[in-house]
């Protein structure tokens, strides 16, 4: 396990013992904030077979929806990177910021003026209870880096993210570079 203290803006990366969990499994989440009371994420890797016309058929883009993770998943969250186009926006890290103003966001979208490589939206998030990722930390279920892509993680492909992330690792973890899914069903 990498040694870095929690901190919103940084990666977790789901360790290869994670199997079966639909979620998490090979799961890289963005840690969106970190208090005392508790933590909350997106996973970045997870994209759903759903575009945002495909949910709010006002918008006019076909940018992807991804699975946030298991809480609330009824509803829509977005991250970006352009503050200075969406009002009311948290800043979460390195340029990366969580909501805002959706009308706003809608509207230009619509006029093009937000790019997918700006914006990602999910269905539902990741979360946890205070010291309840803390103790999944003890448990080795989870890694955590630093997101060395600052704001431009948003349209970085997700394709083999959790592999790159593995290697960039090395050490014990490049054997599960290129294991299967599921080692079971090998």
């Amino acid at each position: 396990m990498i040694s870095e203290k929690l901190n919103k803006g940084y990666l977790l990366i789901a360790e290869p013992s994670i199997i079966g969990d639909l979620s998490f499994n090979r799961s890289v989440i963005l840690l969106a904030d970190h208090n005392a009371d508790g933590s909350v994420g997106f996973i970045m890797n997870k994209p759903l077979k759903y575009t945002i016309n495909d949910l709010i058929p006002e918008i006019n883009a076909n940018f992807k929806i991804f699975n946030g993770g298991p809480v609330e998943q009824d509803n829509l969250y977005f991250i970006h990177n352009i503050p200075e186009l969406i009002p009311n926006s948290i800043e979460i890290s390195n340029g990366i910021y969580w909501g805002g103003d959706f009308e706003s966001t809608k509207e230009l979208i619509n006029k093009g003026q937000i790019k997918k490589e700006n914006i990602r939206f999910f269905l539902g998030y990741t979360g946890w209870e205070e010291h309840q990722l803390e103790k999944e930390m003890e448990a080795n279920s989870w890694i955590i880096t630093k997101n060395n892509y600052e704001n431009k993680i948003i349209g970085k492909s997700t394709a083999h993210f959790w592999k790159e992330q593995i290697i960039e690792l090395g050490g014990e973890y490049l054997i599960w570079s290129n294991a299967p899914e599921n080692p079971y069903l090998n």
